[in-house]
């Protein structure tokens, strides 16, 4: 909110991360009142939902091959045993205070979780980041909410688990409600690059780049993959590799004489 608050004042010039789905109210209101402008999709396909390792679902040695839905969890929660309440398993939520933590544990209690499983709500990011990590690397079973692009999803080979098909009436009485009926998905989120509307006059030529400006979930969260498991890389150096392994992607964005430059210039 304090971005969106600059951006709309031009103390801030770019966001090149506007989730919109998650801030609708304040960004369709600096919109409607001429303060910013929408130049186009950094990314299309952000994600969210609840994932398991693919080698506890998949593989010779799986040791839960069906399960698929939200719905199989009851059936392997001894796989997902909580170490301080044996007869649950655990389920990682999101970090407290976020509201995806509120929005999954209204999940928990409509799917008939609650009864099954502990609420696991870690304080910070790198604590829910850590725990999936170490779990992983330990080749252990768990079920954790996670979100991309992020490191974790360009390291980890995961899966998202099946639930009700996501629609904008029952998202909307989720996040309304204190107890809900419904629960469905995480809705895909089209993540845009926003810019301050007296900006957009100022730098025609930086516009001009940032509406072609264009990425996915996978490739950022590649970078970020690397950046974690690179020793001293930063973000001068994901970008670097970027446009040394993507240079038809990037090539799009700029004119063909800029887009020679740079070829030469990272020769």
């Amino acid at each position: 909110i304090p971005l969106l608050t600059g951006l709309g004042r031009g103390d801030v010039d770019i966001a090149m991360e506007v989730w919109k789905a998650n801030v609708a109210e304040p960004w369709n209101k600096a919109l409607a009142a001429g303060k910013v402008v929408e130049l186009g999709t950094n990314f299309p396909d952000a994600i969210q939902g609840w994932y398991v390792p693919r080698y506890l679902v998949e593989g010779a040695g799986a040791k839960a091959p069906d399960l698929r839905h939200v719905r199989d969890l009851v059936k392997y929660k001894a796989l997902f045993r909580d170490p301080e309440e044996p007869s649950k398993g655990r389920f990682y939520n999101c970090i407290l205070g976020w509201n995806c933590e509120i929005i999954n544990t209204k999940k928990l209690k409509v799917y008939g979780l609650d009864k099954h499983f502990t609420n696991f709500r870690p304080g910070t990011g790198a604590a829910l980041a850590a725990a999936i990590a170490s779990n992983y690397m330990r080749a252990k079973p768990f079920v954790a909410y996670y979100w991309g692009p992020t490191w974790v999803m360009g390291k980890f080979d995961l899966v998202m688990l099946e639930e009700p098909p996501h629609n904008a009436a029952d998202w909307k009485a989720l996040g309304a409600e204190k107890n809900p009926k419904k629960a469905v998905a995480y809705p895909l989120v089209e993540v845009i690059v926003g810019v301050n509307a007296a900006f957009r006059n100022q730098a025609p030529k930086l516009v001009e780049f940032l509406t072609l400006y264009d990425t996915s979930n996978a490739q950022i969260s590649d970078a970020l993959s690397y950046m974690q498991e690179t020793k001293g890389a930063t973000e001068k150096d994901a970008a670097l590799r970027f446009l040394k392994q993507m240079t038809k992607y990037w090539s799009q964005w700029v004119p063909a004489d800029v887009a020679a430059r740079v070829r030469a210039a990272l020769r």
